[in-house]
């Protein structure tokens, strides 16, 4: 990673030292919100919602939706694949990556996300673009599912993640990453890029040879948008933010919880958002990329609800629609630490780097979505 990158060239321009931990990392978490913003912004325009993608397939067989989440993915792979081709990204450096395989884990934090999205009516990404709609179920969706996800990286639920799920006789060790290219041997960049291409390829081909999506700009806009981001934030972290530890002087990645390269994920960092707020005088707690991409979504959802004229205030119907909300909140704090991501952290940023585990953690959330849906419904018909 020699040399500048271009975001180094525009901090150099205005007069600031971009080899300056303090600076970068604090570039990194206004980068991160700008990213966010952007996501929001065009998250509340197209209706993106993962849940009601599959609530679309379950209920009326439309992929429309769907498709718009597969465009993200295949933009998201096509990208990320160019960087570590360009030697941007080391994806050995990301959380998704490592040589365990904790399928265990993501199975059950997988199908346990699944039903609490359902629940509470919508995943992380979406809770965020509701609240800052005006949502106010959101709100209490947030606040459970942070405090959820807080307890789950290093509380009493993490305590069950590590000593069960993670424990030794359920987990698979492998000699090397846990990517499609490592385990068919191509991990090399060139090895990378050729299989990134040609995954990325086959869904883009499954997702435009559709007449009807493809006469619809919304969902075009969303997944070429989101999953553009997904990659941008690769780059603002993982090649922008390595840099060199002021107290270590060891090469780290600044400006993330996980001190690896991050993008796009909505459930773990509002858990670091929880203790930020909890040790905000703590010199430790800072502001990451993480936590900033949460605010940005929110902020972004409400400048076009305000700009456009479509905020509105919404609340609970009934003690019963709180009480549902609550526990689909909690299941998803845990659930998407647990599987190290949710629909966007696994489905769009986990996959992007062609890891095994997040192929694994999109099937088991579409299906404990879908398997709660049918449930909803058959019990709808026999109250009908």
């Amino acid at each position: 990673m020699e040399g500048l990158d271009f975001i180094s060239q525009g901090l150099a321009a205005l007069g600031w030292n971009p080899n300056d931990a303090v600076v970068k990392t604090r570039a990194i978490a206004w980068l991160g919100f700008a990213l966010a913003f952007v996501f929001g912004y065009v998250g509340n325009k197209t209706h993106f919602c993962t849940m009601g993608a599959v609530s679309d397939i379950v209920n009326m067989n439309h992929w429309d939706r769907m498709r718009a989440w597969l465009l993200a993915i295949a933009v998201a792979i096509i990208g990320t694949s160019t960087l570590v081709y360009f030697g941007n990204l080391d994806v050995s450096k990301t959380i998704y990556t490592g040589s365990n395989f904790y399928w265990l884990a993501a199975l059950v934090g997988g199908l346990v996300f699944g039903v609490g999205m359902t629940l509470a009516g919508g995943c992380g990404q979406r809770t965020l673009v509701r609240l800052g709609g005006g949502n106010l179920k959101s709100i209490v969706v947030f606040i459970f599912m942070g405090y959820a996800a807080l307890v789950t990286l290093s509380g009493i639920f993490g305590a069950f993640r590590i000593n069960v799920l993670q424990a030794e006789p359920v987990t698979v060790y492998l000699d090397g990453m846990q990517t499609l290219p490592a385990l068919l041997g191509l991990h090399t960049p060139g090895g990378t890029l050729a299989i990134g291409l040609a995954v990325g390829v086959a869904l883009l081909l499954f997702v435009f040879l559709n007449k009807e999506f493809r006469a619809n700009t919304d969902n075009i806009l969303a997944g070429i948008v989101i999953g553009l981001i997904v990659v941008a934030g690769w780059y603002v972290t993982g090649r922008f933010g390595f840099g060199e530890d002021p107290d270590t002087l060891e090469m780290v990645y600044l400006g993330t919880n996980s001190h690896l390269a991050e993008s796009m994920t909505f459930v773990a960092p509002l858990g670091y958002t929880m203790n930020l707020w909890a040790y905000w005088t703590d010199s430790a707690t800072i502001v990451t990329f993480g936590v900033a991409s949460v605010f940005g979504v929110i902020v972004g959802s409400l400048a076009y609800g305000v700009t456009h004229k479509t905020f509105r205030w919404e609340s609970f119907n009934s003690p019963q629609d709180m009480f549902r909300h609550i526990i689909g909140a909690i299941m998803m704090g845990f659930g998407g630490v647990t599987a190290l991501g949710c629909t966007i952290g696994q489905g769009v940023t986990g996959i992007s780097t062609l890891a095994v585990s997040s192929f694994l953690v999109l099937a088991a959330i579409i299906a404990g979505a879908a398997i709660t849906m049918k449930v909803q419904y058959m019990l709808l018909m026999r109250e009908g």
